[in-house]
């Protein structure tokens, strides 16, 4: 999800809250980057970074995690699906980690990198520098809104990056989870704890969701020294009546 400059900078904001709940970070110049995601990528990603429509168009650590795990740990099998549900990105910012795995997964549809309007434009114009418009589609998605109609619902995959972030927005991002995970979906989630508001997320998502961190990768101990922590989500199974009936 886009994240919002902070109040002091822009006092007609939708939110307007205290450093305490959005704590300021250090920002870099508009510029554009070349990722290879550790060499994983052969043909290296061109992102183009620009804050001027809030801190989703930089790149954060737990998107940089994220993708790496998936080009590390998932690309043939990721690769192997036959989707006929197009995977989604929630919070893409610049898109980062969507454009990373269309360049090094094969999908048999585009994935769609969503993020609010202000983000727009920037997705825009990753997809086209990288000339993955056969492969990306960037579309607007409002947390806590109903889907719209060309967001696929029940997708394979979602990805998700560093949305746990602003947290009068937890129970919109809740909401979409819980919109678009169907029975059969994988949700990577990755996150870098800051501050004590966002185990409360983790809290409300664990009752929400079947979420187990994710062990598989041998990065994860390098990472979470760094408070960057991976899950995978999925929907809860309903226990059978056997189990109601010890209750």
């Amino acid at each position: 999800m886009e994240r919002s400059v902070s109040p002091e900078s822009n006092p007609d904001a939708p939110f307007n809250v205290s450093n305490t709940l959005a704590p300021p970070r250090v920002n870099k110049a508009a510029g554009t980057t070349n990722v290879t995601f550790d060499g994983l990528l052969s043909d290296p990603l061109l992102l183009k970074e620009d804050l001027k429509n809030g801190c989703g168009g930089q790149l954060w650590p737990a998107g940089m995690t994220l993708a790496r795990y998936l080009l590390a740990q998932h690309a043939s099998d990721m690769s192997g699906k036959t989707m006929s549900v197009s995977p989604v990105e929630i919070g893409a910012g610049g898109g980062l980690v969507g454009l990373g795995v269309a360049r090094g997964c094969e999908f048999a549809s585009p994935i769609h990198i969503t993020d609010q309007l202000p983000m727009f434009d920037l997705m825009q114009d990753n997809i086209q520098l990288n000339q993955l418009g056969t492969k990306v589609k960037a579309s607007i998605l409002d947390w806590g809104e109903p889907l719209p109609a060309h967001i696929p619902a029940n997708p394979d995959i979602i990805i998700a990056a560093d949305c746990v972030y602003f947290e009068p927005a937890f129970p919109l991002l809740l909401s979409t989870l819980q919109d678009l995970i169907g029975p059969n979906t994988v949700c990577y989630f990755c996150y870098k704890r800051r501050r004590r508001a966002d185990l409360r997320f983790m809290k409300m998502a664990k009752k929400a969701f079947d979420m187990q961190e994710i062990r598989d990768d041998p990065n994860a101990t390098t990472y979470n020294r760094e408070n960057i922590f991976l899950y995978s989500i999925r929907r809860k199974t309903p226990k059978s009546n056997n189990e109601l009936a010890t209750k």
